[in-house]
């Protein structure tokens, strides 16, 4: 049993186990043959398959899906691969049958059908001959009788004809005779048309048989009363009373009449002058100062659906009517036109300037696309007078107003912000009170600049929609994608490269660094009108342009406005170049205003006091604590905006060193023989050598943009001021002690400020040193004592 099992369903088993299935079969075969009974009937079902059984697949009623499930319920995995391959065996082994039935009984299949149909075509035609000779039969008999037909009516056919044509002459000439009363009748019932149409079918006739009496008569009738038809029309034509397509349907009878093509088209278009005139002077009395003028759009649809829309029907009715005048009625008709066209473009002109003040371009460039559309059924009637280029023209100059307007406007808003950023920075000073600061008035400023740009270019954007009828004019898309860039128009006249990109955006950045660069360009006494402060925020905001807001804007403009590279234009690095260069010119103005307004302290300290009879010094003086101070504000203030920077190595001693006269080998070289009076040219001599071979500083070195080099140039400034002004004066023993305190205190706090601590200790080296030299009786104070007098103070 287990070894039965262990036999997979594609196994062979072997052995007496494997006929044990088989014995049972036999002896449950002999049961029903003894008992009689079938399989069915041992099972306890029917003989036969149910019919109604739907996994029965043989059934008619047979279902899948049933069947399907049936398997899944009660077969395992094993059974169910075996069922498919059974099945997939099964349904191969019925192609195969039914492809070799098929391929054995081809050639019966083909000699049975060519057997029935050639048999059939066989008929077929038996019954189409038969059916054609009896066909045959009937022609002939048609034939005969049709000839025997037309031998009978020959005679009355030839009359018949005769008097057809007779009757037709009768009739003719009826007309004639009864043609002054027709004119008359339609004369008087007003039937214009009916009557030129009836002189007309009779004017050649008339005019062939003129030499008969009967016939001179009544063209002389006729003659008379198509005068007094054409001396009404003329009548009504002139009054002008009816409308315009009655008035076309007069011209064209006093033509049909035969009257002069050239008096009738004068009279026509002086006629359509007059009523186009008025149409010219209602619009400008929309113009005048008294009425309220209507929108721009109101004005332009009144002007296209009266004038414009008279001026073509004035057009179409010329060509048709006096088409046959040639070369010199379409010159007549364009000149009319053309003069007519100036004076209306002229009052649209006026109308649009006075739109030129607003900020949106929504209204103003419908209008002027209704304005253009209005124009092209009349610039194609009228090609030579050439009212599509001018209309044109008129858009395209309209558009560069608003550039030049939109320019004025950042150009302003420009000015606004630098207002209020000195509003901003006046006002806590006046209130007593802290302020916002410098890093929040420059990102409202930039981002004021910004919003600003970004409207102006959706405002302007709106020339180059798609729906509007002048976009695809060259001015406007000269340099489209997918266009050829090359069409043969200047490229200085394309509205999206030369216009928005150089003449607005390029422009206005332009303007905005010149602007900055107009505080730089003051006198330096005047030059403290301008904030120190606002000189820093300017620098930063153009050194931002340079790094990043230039290429945004220009990116911007450049994606919206599909500017391509072929086009002439400004480019990225050459405009980042400007605007880094004005953002080093605003921050070395600002240096040297910050250094001079120390150095101005300095100067008068040193100036307004009496060194040869000054007291022992027992503090440091207020000035230098004021320097110290104003110092740490500039710092504080440029670290708001820029970066530290990189400063060298500091020694340990930096805040510890004492100046005096003996302080360094220069000035021990000097003094250490011995200072007495007599000897004043060998000490200057010993001076002048050593500065020879000193380090020479720079005062105004170009600075970088980090806030170490911006406070190194200040102090720079102004220590080298306080080094000319000590040399113009002379210093007594506590004079040059003063100097010595000072100068310590300096120390003590401005080499930290600076990128190289060996430059402050230099100058103010040179400070003492020189005020020593101007001392009668040079005798240092102590360096303990000077620690103790700049630690006290």
């Amino acid at each position: 049993m287990a070894a039965a099992a262990a036999v997979g369903p594609g196994d062979s088993p072997e052995g007496p186990e494997a006929d044990a299935p088989e014995r049972r079969r036999k002896a449950h075969g002999m049961l029903k043959l003894y008992y009689g009974l079938s399989e069915g009937e041992a099972t306890g079902h029917s003989a036969g398959p149910d019919p109604l059984d739907p996994t029965d697949l043989n059934g008619a009623h047979f279902d899948p899906e049933v069947y399907l499930d049936k398997l899944r319920r009660e077969c395992p995995l094993a059974q169910l691969m075996d069922s498919e391959t059974d099945m997939v065996r099964q349904i191969r082994a019925l192609d195969s049958d039914m492809q070799t039935l098929v391929y054995e009984n081809y050639n019966k299949f083909i000699s049975a059908t060519g057997i029935y149909t050639i048999r059939k075509m066989k008929n077929d035609f038996r019954k189409m001959e038969d059916e054609m000779d009896r066909l045959a039969t009937n022609m002939a008999v048609i034939t005969n009788f049709s000839a025997r037909i037309s031998a009978t009516l020959q005679d009355r056919h030839e009359r018949i004809t005769k008097l057809a044509g007779v009757h037709a002459l009768l009739r003719k000439l009826q007309f004639l005779f009864e043609l002054p009363s027709r004119l008359t009748k339609c004369v008087e019932l007003g039937a214009y048309g009916q009557a030129v149409r009836y002189q007309g079918r009779a004017r050649a006739v008339l005019q062939q048989y003129q030499h008969l009496p009967s016939f001179r008569a009544i063209q002389d009738d006729c003659q008379v009363i198509t005068a007094r038809l054409a001396q009404q029309l003329r009548q009504r034509f002139r009054e002008g009373c009816s409308g315009a397509p009655e008035q076309s349907e007069c011209v064209e009878l006093l033509l049909a009449l035969g009257e002069p093509a050239e008096e009738l088209c004068e009279e026509f278009l002086a006629h359509a002058r007059g009523r186009l005139e008025e149409e010219l002077s209602s619009l400008e009395s929309e113009l005048g100062p008294s009425p309220p003028a209507p929108d721009v759009l109101e004005f332009t649809d009144r002007g296209g659906s009266g004038f414009v829309g008279g001026l073509c029907q004035v057009a179409a009715a010329y060509q048709e009517l006096f088409a046959a005048q040639g070369p010199a009625g379409a010159e007549k008709l364009a000149a009319f036109a053309q003069e007519l066209g100036g004076r209306y473009f002229a009052l649209v002109e006026r109308r649009l300037a006075q739109e030129q003040g607003g900020s949106d371009n929504s209204l103003l460039v419908r209008a002027l696309d209704r304005f253009h559309r209005r124009l092209r059924a009349p610039g194609a009637l009228l090609a030579a007078a050439g009212l599509s280029e001018s209309a044109t023209e008129i858009v395209e100059r309209v558009a560069r107003e608003r550039l030049s307007h939109h320019l004025q406007g950042l150009k302003a808003a420009f000015l606004s912000c630098l207002t209020d950023v000195r509003q901003a920075l006046a006002a806590p000073r006046l209130a007593g009170k802290e302020g916002p600061s410098l890093a929040e008035l420059l990102a409202n400023v930039a981002s004021s600049i910004l919003s600003h740009i970004k409207a102006s270019l959706a405002s302007v954007h709106l020339f180059t929609a798609k729906e509007v009828s002048f976009s695809n004019k060259p001015y406007f898309r000269a340099y489209r994608k997918g266009l050829v860039v090359d069409l043969g128009f200047p490229p200085q006249g394309e509205f999206c490269s030369q216009g928005v990109r150089e003449g607005l955006i390029v422009g206005f950045i332009r303007s905005m660094c010149q602007t900055a660069q107009s505080f730089c360009d003051s006198p330096g006494e005047k030059g403290g009108a301008t904030p120190p402060a606002l000189l820093l925020l300017l620098s930063r905001l153009c050194l931002d342009y340079e790094t990043a807001t230039i290429s945004y804007i220009l990116t911007l403009t450049d994606e919206q406005f599909l500017v391509q590279d072929q086009s002439p234009v400004t480019p990225v690095s050459t405009l980042c170049a400007e605007a880094r260069e004005t953002a080093r010119r605003l921050l070395t103005h600002y240096v040297k205003v910050q250094g001079l307004v120390i150095s101005q302290m300095l100067r008068k300290s040193v100036e307004t006091r009496d060194w040869l009879s000054t007291l022992e010094p027992r503090t440091v003086r207020a000035v230098m604590k004021r320097v110290v101070e104003d110092t740490t504000a500039i710092d504080v203030q440029v670290g708001l905006l820029y970066e530290e920077g990189v400063r060298k190595a500091q020694s340990s001693d930096s805040s510890k060193r004492t100046f005096s006269v003996y302080s360094s080998s220069r000035q021990q070289g000097r003094y250490a023989p011995s200072y007495t009076p007599s000897a004043p040219m060998d000490t200057s001599l010993l001076s002048n050598i050593q500065k020879l071979f000193s380090e020479r500083i720079d005062v105004f070195s170009p600075v970088e943009f980090n806030k170490v080099s911006v406070l190194t140039g200040i102090i720079k400034i102004s220590l080298k001021t306080l080094l000319e002004c000590v040399r113009l004066r002379t210093f007594g023993r506590f004079g040059l002690q003063q100097v010595q305190v000072d100068c310590h205190f300096l120390q003590l706090y401005l080499w930290r400020f600076v990128a190289d601590e060996e430059l402050v200790h230099l100058l103010l080296d040179e400070v003492v040193a020189s005020a020593a030299l101007r001392c009668p009786d040079p005798v240092p104070m102590e360096p303990s004592v000077v620690e103790v007098i700049c630690e006290r103070g």
